[in-house]
């Protein structure tokens, strides 16, 4: 490495305040590190999640006596094929119930949702097919359906008081809107961990607590009385902050960056002042806040744990372990996500050595035992 490089990788992180508004998106684009070609573990979660939407959107479209309008809300949508599997999926539970019941399909309008720096292009781009196949597939049973982004923060008001009927959000609200604050003391570490003071966790908890009540709040202005929102997202199974299932892989990651500090690539000092927004509830938290803040009852409230190589899933009975490819296929999914915060805090030039050891380092984790993500389903009403 030229002596250039490594001093503009040195001299990157240095007193950054991150701006997770402007900073935080998923990889952009189609190119093998996208988000658009490392998401299949979202898709898994959706797919595992879509009889909960299915039973949710029914139930919602015939309590309101079949409206002729019928307005739903996507938030974190994201980019890529994904994106349009959820409009896909409520459109088909419409279909099929106007189908069964005699009645005229609803005027659709859907909202796609996501941070600013979102690659919306991408998802507008797969707009005219979209269209195209619901055409092909429903013919005339299908309303008009018009579908719109919407980018700004979840965590605060995004629509018209009382638009929506139906408001959805997968893989987002573990994102939080800001790094805890007063965590400077959090050294070697990324995220909560085992090493991690006591004021991390608490910080942590906190912050969340802030955003989730002001998601919950924007959204009951926005949503009409006995609308529905599901939300599904990264939790913990139990109530200890350090559980595998919450911080392992980020544990793992931020030993990477630890490598790369004792070989002199990066300073350490940058390490010990970069912390995620991020943050895993235990259900209780989620309950807890939802009650507090008063504007939903929770219908259900479910988990699921999904493999973090989405290639290993319990159907496929043709599935092989091999330590370099599943190192390889979760290092891809975790690049995906966080790509933009550690190359905004660290610089660009480090980002590929980076993720080669992570794929090392959880290939091997994954020989020993596998890495799992627990899922935390909630589906609620406005009251």
């Amino acid at each position: 490495m030229d002596s250039y490089t490594h001093n503009s990788i040195l001299e990157h992180g240095h007193g950054h305040v991150l701006q997770v508004e402007k900073v935080l998106h998923m990889t952009s684009g189609v190119g093998e590190n996208s988000y658009s070609l490392n998401s299949a573990l979202q898709k898994t979660v959706i797919s595992k999640v879509r009889p909960v939407l299915e039973g949710t959107v029914r139930a919602l479209y015939s309590k309101e006596n079949f409206p002729r309008y019928f307005s739903v809300a996507d938030l974190g949508c994201s980019s890529g094929p994904n994106t349009l599997i959820v409009t896909y999926e409520m459109i088909d539970a419409i279909v099929g119930l106007c189908r069964e019941t005699g009645h005229s399909p609803p005027e659709l309008t859907v909202f796609l949702n996501d941070l600013p720096s979102n690659d919306f292009n991408t998802d507008f781009k797969l707009l005219p097919d979209f269209y195209a196949m619901l055409k092909k597939e429903k013919g005339n049973e299908v309303g008009p359906c018009f579908i719109a982004g919407m980018p700004g923060s979840f965590y605060g008001r995004l629509f018209p008081s009382k638009s929506l009927d139906f408001v959805h959000s997968s893989y987002s609200v573990h994102w939080l809107s800001k790094v805890p604050q007063g965590i400077n003391n959090n050294k070697g570490n990324i995220y909560m961990g085992k090493t991690s003071p006591h004021n991390v966790f608490e910080a942590y908890l906190e912050q969340f607590q802030s955003d989730f009540s002001l998601l919950l709040r924007s959204r009951a202005d926005e949503i009409k009385l006995g609308g529905q929102m599901i939300l599904t997202f990264i939790g913990r199974s139990i109530k200890d902050p350090t559980s595998r299932d919450c911080c392992l892989v980020w544990e793992l990651l931020a030993k990477c960056l630890l490598d790369m500090a004792a070989e002199g690539l990066i300073e350490e000092a940058d390490i010990d002042t970069f912390n995620l927004p991020y943050y895993n509830p235990f259900i209780e938290e989620v309950k807890t806040i939802v009650e507090k803040e008063g504007s939903f009852v929770i219908d259900r409230l479910e988990t699921f744990e999904v493999n973090l190589d989405a290639n290993d899933n319990d159907e496929n009975k043709n599935y092989v372990f091999d330590k370099f490819t599943c190192g390889q296929n979760v290092s891809h999914c975790i690049r995906a996500i966080s790509e933009s915060l550690l190359a905004d805090h660290f610089g660009e030039a480090i980002i590929d050595d980076l993720f080669e050891r992570c794929a090392e380092r959880i290939g091997e984790h994954l020989s020993m035992e596998k890495i799992k993500n627990f899922n935390i389903v909630i589906s609620m009403a406005r009251k």
